[in-house]
């Protein structure tokens, strides 16, 4: 069981579906923004169609913060264009993705990918998020020293050779 997470943000995710120009496939799909907070609007409502491309809001859910983590959210706001890794599961049906979730955390959304089957993407992290997670970080990361393990010495006794092997008789 994990420890439950000290802070959580809710934010809305925007994906960008765009003709595909590739004869196996009709569409491609990305997500390109996440909004601070939970929009009034339903999942999957169409926001804007311009040319080829069209934008749809997918839905919201929590960014989970847990004090563990404040090193990997420390390096991401540290990248100077901090960023936040959306994750998709394709569903082979309308609508054709789900929202797995919204992460801070680099390390956990590079673990989204080891599935294989989902689609995680960067997009800009909000400044209203980032404001959060800049105060969770000050507030809760404590520094953790390196110390370098020492390796066990080989017991030079241990690896001579062994005498012979009795011989089983009972064969």
């Amino acid at each position: 069981m994990s420890a439950a997470p000290l802070v959580q943000i809710t934010v809305g995710v925007v994906v960008e579906r765009r003709k595909a120009e590739s004869p196996w496939i009709d569409f491609t799909w990305r997500p390109v923004t996440a909004l601070p907070g939970a929009p009034a609007a339903a999942p999957w409502t169409q926001l804007s169609t311009a040319g080829d491309v069209t934008t749809f809001y997918v839905g919201a859910t929590e960014i989970a913060l847990y004090r563990t983590d404040t090193a990997h959210y420390r390096d991401n706001l540290a990248s100077g264009s901090p960023a936040l890794w959306v994750a998709l599961r394709p569903t082979g049906v309308e609508p054709p993705f789900d929202l797995i979730a919204v992460t801070a955390d680099p390390a956990e959304g590079e673990a989204y990918t080891q599935n294989g089957d989902h689609m995680v993407e960067v997009v800009p992290m909000p400044d209203a998020v980032r404001a959060v997670v800049e105060m969770f970080v000050a507030e809760h990361h404590v520094e953790q020293p390196f110390v370098k393990r020492k390796r066990d010495r080989a017991d030079p006794e241990a690896l001579g050779r062994r005498g012979p092997l009795p011989k089983d008789r009972t064969r």
